[in-house]
């Protein structure tokens, strides 16, 4: 009866049962509980404990040491649900190149460049003479050093580079010892040529405009104001003959300007190409030998650089109140550069050093003849 109490047989016989039940109900808030407290946990772990093949203890021995490991519970619950690990980045095959180039740009993505090895890197050679040029040159042109990259050849130049500058890349390349000084149209020379060639026609890839210079010009003012804005291309010139768009001027790619575009790029793929076409040829001789099937095909504007502002021995200013540049081609060897080169900057300093008018009446010329310059 409902209301009435059970007699003392009715109330044992019930125990067992009540007992079992209660048991149970325990069992499963345990389960529950542990569960509750690490919701990763799998299935498995649950049909392990109800079916006898795991007790308590070894349920809850993960969940107690992986919340130790990771700082607590929550962190398990979180980690449950974090997404994958993405997949690893690819190392670029130039290395740090994209960081050197962002560190060294101004604002409109340009960039100085020169190329050096081991033999132009040694104290007293040409990367000083090159350096002293800006130091000792007019119009703050010394501040252009901020956005130079030098880009070295072998171990030794990179190291010696960074001693001095701090825009420095190492092109690693293989085939060739790119150590010691290369004689003029050898095998070896030809190949560092080419190979600086397809380096430069990265750069434009990358996005990035260049100004590239050889390390055997003296910086005496700054160039960019003589390069026009319509050219896509501007480059100096062994000899101009006065019309800077002609097509007759012969270049010298040595100190060369040029913008990233799509035009440009394929511009540098025909030039690459014309290795092979013309093959054994200069890049500088190629250059020459396409410029007027480029323009045509490409609608391309080449600017030659007037002489008379960024010069050469090939055709040598000797006006010191207009110069910017001063190029050591049409001299072969690296002892008759560094000899001429160094009576160029001493007459420089003399020139900087007279007075607004000894400068104006023209007192101050280059020393001739030297090895190579006339």
């Amino acid at each position: 009866m409902l209301g009435g109490k059970m007699k003392g047989g009715e109330m044992s016989s019930i125990s067992p049962l009540v007992s079992f039940m209660l048991g149970a109900a325990m069992a499963t808030v345990c389960v529950l509980f542990f569960m509750s407290a690490s919701p990763g946990r799998r299935l498995v772990d649950i049909s392990a404990f109800t079916s006898g093949n795991a007790t308590a203890d070894q349920l809850l021995e993960p969940v107690l040491r992986d919340g130790a490991a990771d700082g607590g519970n929550d962190t398990v619950a979180a980690e449950a649900t974090q997404a994958p690990a993405p997949a690893p980045v690819e190392a670029s095959e130039w290395g740090d190149l994209e960081e050197v180039l962002r560190r060294a740009a101004t604002k409109d993505r340009t960039v100085i460049m020169t190329q050096i090895n081991a033999a132009w890197t040694k104290p007293g050679s040409l990367l000083d003479l090159f350096f002293e040029s800006f130091r000792i040159g007019e119009g703050g042109v010394a501040k252009l050093l901020d956005h130079l990259v030098i880009v070295t050849m072998d171990p030794n130049a990179y190291e010696g580079c960074q001693a001095v500058h701090r825009h420095c890349y190492f092109l690693r390349t293989t085939g060739v010892d790119y150590r010691s000084e290369k004689m003029f149209m050898s095998k070896d020379y030809l190949e560092m040529m080419w190979g600086r060639n397809r380096f430069q026609q990265t750069i434009l890839e990358l996005g990035y405009n260049f100004l590239f210079t050889d390390v055997d010009v003296m910086w005496f003012r700054d160039p960019f104001r003589h390069i026009s804005m319509a050219a896509d291309i501007a480059i100096s010139s062994d000899v101009f003959i006065g019309d800077p768009y002609s097509l007759g001027n012969f270049p010298n790619g040595g100190f060369l300007f040029v913008r990233s575009s799509a035009t440009t790029i394929d511009f540098y793929r025909a030039w690459q190409q014309g290795r092979w076409r013309f093959f054994g040829k200069h890049e500088q001789d190629v250059f020459n030998l396409i410029k007027h099937e480029m323009v045509d095909k490409l609608g391309l504007t080449i600017q030659f650089l007037d002489t008379t502002y960024i010069s050469g021995f090939c055709q040598l200013s000797k006006d010191l109140n207009k110069i910017c540049t001063l190029h050591a081609n049409c001299c072969v060897g690296l002892g008759a550069k560094m000899h001429d080169l160094r009576n160029v900057l001493d007459v420089w300093r003399n020139y900087t050093a007279g007075t607004p008018d000894q400068r104006r009446a023209g007192k101050f010329q280059w020393k001739l003849p030297g090895i190579c310059i006339h």
